[in-house]
């Protein structure tokens, strides 16, 4: 008896390191080889209340894709401060709009343009496709691609961009044949991504940045300082601000 309340005790005790380690390097700032991915990025939303722009420029941040939209009528009331303040510390800055199940993809567009300015240099816009936190119904694939596609349509003349896709993996694996194709955000916490067929990757989703209390999503591109500069330059002279939104 004596035996087995000692095995059981030090069975608790190396489970509780390693428990106790595997949290202590998953909260380490884990970042990729910086010589392959020098450019460094965030994502962001009102959830990280007020941030410093200018300590987070300085601290090895060079863009930023700030949430604007959700769905076809709520707006991040953060978007308009931060959009501004990164752009005024020097960081390329895009926006993302959150895509829910129980709107017309239509909606959805009309909602994220007229918050979203055209008039000045953005990354090309987001579409973040998860089930967390969305509408309990899961369309089907061919119901998905056509709100997608009522969505997708009228932003990119908006924006004269292609909008680049973050999808997680439990919606990326039901709805493969909707994304196929389509430029990439990849989520792998800590691992290299198994292919390159992506354009940011996200690669932790609590890290540290200087200006920032809390936890930050962390991200990097692929490619350097050109292709940033290729992402983030001003929309064509034939996209208008005014351009109106197709019935």
């Amino acid at each position: 008896m004596k035996n087995r309340i000692v095995f059981w005790g030090a069975a608790s005790l190396i489970l509780a390191c390693l428990v106790t380690a595997a949290g202590y390097f998953y909260f380490q700032p884990f970042s990729p080889d910086r010589g392959k991915y020098p450019l460094r990025g965030i994502d962001v939303s009102h959830h990280q209340r007020q941030i410093d722009w200018r300590r987070v420029a300085a601290d090895d941040v060079a863009f930023a894709i700030i949430k604007a939209t959700e769905g076809g009528d709520h707006v991040d009331d953060a978007f308009a401060a931060n959009l501004r303040e990164a752009r005024a510390a020097g960081l390329a800055v895009g926006a993302y709009h959150f895509f829910t199940f129980c709107r017309p993809g239509a909606d959805q567009a009309k909602n994220f343009i007229s918050i979203v300015p055209r008039d000045q240099a953005l990354l090309p816009p987001v579409v973040d496709i998860e089930f967390v936190g969305n509408c309990p119904r899961r369309p089907p694939p061919d119901e998905l691609n056509k709100e997608l596609s009522a969505f997708l349509g009228p932003v990119e003349a908006a924006f004269g961009k292609t909008a680049i896709l973050y999808v997680t993996d439990d919606a990326a694996r039901t709805y493969a044949g909707q994304i196929a194709g389509r430029p990439r955000w990849v989520r792998s916490l800590a691992l290299q991504p198994g292919h390159d067929d992506w354009i940011y990757w996200q690669y932790h989703d609590s890290g540290r940045v200087d200006g920032i209390s809390g936890d930050v999503d962390l991200n990097v591109l692929q490619g350097g300082p050109e292709k940033l500069a290729e992402l983030f330059a001003p929309p064509p002279e034939s996209i208008s601000p005014e351009t109106p939104l197709s019935p």
